[in-house]
């Protein structure tokens, strides 16, 4: 069997008459033709009302309305397993936006005319689990093979979302789009205002934490040119870079080169989802700051090409940008200290300046800035990829200091203050601003040292010193 249900969710379908008519759709029918793993099962069931089909299910476990207006019942079975059973239906665009669907459920409507409303033909395959047949309406097998994303009818235009689905798709399996659906996609590039930000972020953040090969996405931006609608992106277009450094070419072409380089690094394929999509949109964001500053100037008695300051100057587009994908304050937060210090790499390496470091780049670490630094170091071609020395030495100096993955932690609290006889007060929170100052510059590194500091503190300061008793 070419997708094989789990054996519950067989019982199920063998002993339930209203799912007589069921078929495995979407996803789990792609990923199972490409090799994939199946994490998630989806059934359209025809020739049953939505009232019959959930009753029916009910007798298995909880039936959830994910969507009623939709048709979509989700069934959480007592072993915990979920699936999602729709009902087929015929959509009628009445007004802008996502909402504006005039939905009618037909229990009549025959598989292929389902299948013609899914926005790809990878994504509109059927499969029948009784017989273990694939319903194939729209070649979308030989558009898997072929590695084409193709839409499956005009009904796409309906939802001008589907274009940034494909920016995510063309990313995670590596598709390049037909000619005749990057024209339908530029014919309806003034659609983008009717899409609520949160379901452009949906599609942003599936492209970062799930893509396999970056750099198509962007370029399926380009082409269609919805990369216009993000402006900050579009910019990197046609900004030149010095070819001895660059050899790649333009900023936007070295950037898709840096995604792809990341999603290679293991740290990066090893992470949690929320870090792959920070280090991913840091990684995207890390030189918007170039179109801005890039000139040519006099260097080393030739004319070379310079982006002098583009790294702190990057901050404000991508924040921008983040904002623009309504980019959760999590994730938002951990992006712009790894675009303002990606070539902290090329300073000197000392103790003071990781400890600094380590405190600039909070809520992130120097061990994540330094898989952002090598990607950006390996998206280069055909300079070859490796880990740069710079970031080697920061490395070995953070994990010396045992900064790699925090920042260094106030020594002197208010406590020591109190036990050395000073009473609470206003000059609390300014003695301890000035001891993390002294700590982080290297003059004490333990509690005995701080109090030391402290006691000098108190020496200098003398009756001017409120202490207890």
């Amino acid at each position: 069997m070419l997708v094989t249900p789990p054996a519950e969710l067989q019982k199920l379908l063998s002993a339930t008459p209203e799912l007589a008519r069921a078929f495995l759709v979407g996803g789990c029918v792609r990923d199972a033709l490409l090799g994939l793993s199946v994490k998630d099962f989806d059934l359209e069931v025809f020739g049953v009302s939505y009232e019959r089909l959930a009753k029916a299910l009910r007798r298995w476990g909880r039936v959830d309305y994910v969507g009623q207006s939709f048709g979509v019942a989700k069934l959480t079975t007592g072993s915990g397993l979920a699936y999602d059973f729709a009902i087929p239906r015929r959509d009628r665009k009445v007004a802008l936006g996502h909402k504006g669907f005039e939905v009618e459920f037909d229990a009549d409507i025959t598989p292929q005319e389902a299948a013609s409303r899914r926005d790809f033909t990878i994504n509109a395959l059927m499969f029948d689990p009784r017989c273990g047949e694939v319903l194939d309406f729209f070649g979308g097998q030989a558009d898997l093979r072929d590695r084409v994303l193709r839409h499956t009818s005009d009904a796409f235009a309906e939802d001008p979302l589907r274009v940034l689905r494909g920016m995510q798709f063309a990313s995670r399996f590596n598709l390049r789009a037909a000619p005749e659906t990057v024209a339908l996609c530029r014919s309806i590039k003034a659609s983008f205002g009717e899409l609520a930000v949160e379901r452009v972020g949906d599609e942003w953040f599936k492209w970062a934490a799930k893509s396999v090969v970056p750099s198509v996405g962007l370029r399926f931006l380009a082409d269609t040119e919805w990369i216009e609608h993000f402006p900050e992106l579009a910019a990197l277009r046609g900004t030149p870079q010095d070819p001895e450094w660059h050899p790649e070419g333009d900023v936007f072409t070295h950037t898709g080169h840096c995604c792809d380089a990341l999603v290679k690094l293991p740290q990066w394929q090893a992470a949690d989802e929320p870090s792959r999509i920070a280090w991913m949109l840091a990684v995207l964001a890390h030189d918007f700051g170039k179109p801005a500053v890039t000139h040519e100037a006099l260097r080393d008695g030739r004319m070379r090409i310079v982006s002098p300051g583009h790294e702190q100057g990057g901050v404000e587009p991508a924040l921008k940008f983040l904002e623009r994908i309504h980019t959760p304050h999590a994730i938002r937060d951990r992006v712009p200290p790894l675009v303002a210090n990606h070539l902290a790499h090329m300073q000197p390496v000392t103790d003071r300046g990781v400890r600094r470091l380590a405190k600039r780049l909070e809520p992130e670490t120097i061990a994540s800035l330094c898989v952002i630094v090598t990607a950006d170091h390996n998206g280069r071609p055909p300079k070859p990829s490796c880990v740069p020395e710079g970031v080697k030495a920061l490395m070995a100096k953070a994990e010396e200091l045992r900064v790699q993955d925090s920042a260094p932690k106030p020594i002197l609290q208010g406590r020591h203050l109190i036990a050395a006889g000073m009473m609470p007060g206003k000059e609390f929170k300014a003695i301890l601003q000035d001891a993390f100052e002294a700590q982080l510059e290297g003059q004490f590194g333990d509690v005995e040292g701080a109090e030391a500091w402290l006691h000098n503190r108190i020496s200098r300061a003398g009756d001017a010193m409120p202490l207890s008793g």
